[in-house]
């Protein structure tokens, strides 16, 4: 028997910030000041439950809205066996793009679920401060032999170019260990200022800012930017533009771009009465790299599939992933040497309109429980061209948006 949630919601009059409420040990799932963010925990459930639970939830007065005021945050692995998991929080703040704020206090038992504790909660939220700098030592190692990280890159390439598949994400882990628990919420705050316009999220001990969006529902209005290509960034000006010419140019990189978007618009379109996508790519720029994207825009047909319906299509993305996902998904789990865990999958939100935004799991570290040591991953698309030792160069430059934030001596 699904257990029942209980919510009760007010709009918020002053604004909060979202790291405030999630601190370092929250939830959060923001994306240029606009997304929801909780602490605590209601209900833990399956993907199996997950939306079930959502439409059985009761409100405690007639102010709240429960298909507004109780969301799940999600997160889904890499490799599809591997069961997703959710969290409901039992505090959650939504900030929304007209500006407006809303908080609930979610439960499973009603007698707890009151306004008295739902404005405790808030002035708690209001008042709270970053944490002080503070001084750590850092010690950064790879977890993936190099050699066998090139060796992969040299065995998927060899199989694109004989034509057994079109495209293989190769990537590589490495460690960052801390001799005090990471600051996760000035973690957070570092993020912001230098990912702010990526998705920053906080779930389950997965953090990351991630630039793409593997799908977002709103009704019957559905949205995707793959991601495929990348070049680095200097700073300059001049080179950056130079860089970014070089790769709109490059025919390893347009054909690794058109892999992924071909998979998207093909899985999405049979869904949907109309699906609009860009004619070309275009550069998408992030702090340290920049990729080839193309945005996506439909609507889905009556009655329109739930945003995890469309996680469960996409995922793992030719992205991170492959072409074809089978033969691809069996190439990198023979040569990579490691398990993804979360790196390559998707985190996110549903909410009971089966409603939510889902983004790919990159740029992105798996913390440990004593926050002191994070797991930290890159790859990139093989094709025939491929060179390894440039593929190598392009983990590192990705693997910089996690270690600038993370690494602070």
């Amino acid at each position: 028997m699904t257990q029942r949630l209980h919510v009760c919601s007010r709009p918020l009059t002053t604004a909060l910030d979202l790291n405030a409420v999630c601190r370092g040990d929250g939830h959060l799932f923001v994306r240029d000041g606009v997304g929801i963010a909780g602490r605590g925990v209601a209900l833990t459930c399956t993907q199996t439950d997950v939306e079930r639970v959502l439409l059985n939830v009761s409100t405690v007065d007639s102010d709240s809205d429960a298909t507004r005021g109780v969301v799940a945050f999600g997160v889904k692995p890499f490799l599809r066996e591997d069961p997703a998991r959710f969290s409901i929080p039992e505090v959650l703040v939504q900030k929304r793009e007209d500006g407006s704020h809303t908080v609930s206090l979610i439960g499973t038992d009603p007698q707890l679920v009151t306004e008295s504790r739902l404005l405790a909660v808030v002035n708690d939220m209001a008042t709270t401060k970053p944490n002080p700098p503070t001084v750590n030592s850092f010690a950064v190692q790879p977890l993936t032999p190099i050699d066998t990280y090139l060796a992969a890159v040299v065995s998927a390439r060899n199989v694109v170019r004989r034509g057994e598949i079109d495209k293989a994400v190769i990537a590589r882990d490495i460690q960052v260990r801390s001799a005090q628990p990471l600051d996760v919420y000035s973690i957070l705050l570092r993020l912001r200022a230098s990912f702010g316009s990526s998705y920053r999220f906080l779930i389950g001990g997965l953090l990351g800012a991630s630039p793409e969006l593997l799908v977002e529902r709103q009704g019957r209005t559905i949205r995707s930017h793959p991601l495929a290509g990348t070049a680095p960034r200097t700073g300059d000006a001049t080179t950056d533009a130079r860089l970014a010419a070089e790769l709109v140019a490059s025919t390893k990189n347009q054909i690794e771009h058109r892999v992924v978007i071909d998979m998207v618009h093909d899985t999405l379109l049979p869904h949907c009465s109309y699906l609009d996508w860009e004619p070309e790519p275009s550069i998408v720029t992030v702090a340290n790299v920049q990729h080839l994207g193309t945005a996506l825009e439909g609507a889905l047909v009556e009655p329109p599939l739930s945003v995890l319906s469309l996680v469960d299509m996409l995922c793992p993305t030719p992205a991170l992933g492959g072409h074809p996902t089978k033969e691809a998904m069996e190439l990198i789990k023979k040569v990579e040497g490691m398990n993804r865990g979360d790196y390559g999958g998707a985190v996110g939100w549903i909410d009971g309109n089966g409603d939510g935004t889902w983004a790919v799991a990159i740029r992105c570290a798996e913390l440990s429980a004593d926050r002191t040591r994070a797991r930290l991953f890159a790859g990139g698309g093989i094709v025939a061209d491929s060179e390894p030792h440039s593929e190598l160069a392009e983990t590192q430059a990705k693997f910089q948006a996690m270690l600038s934030a993370i690494v602070r001596p």
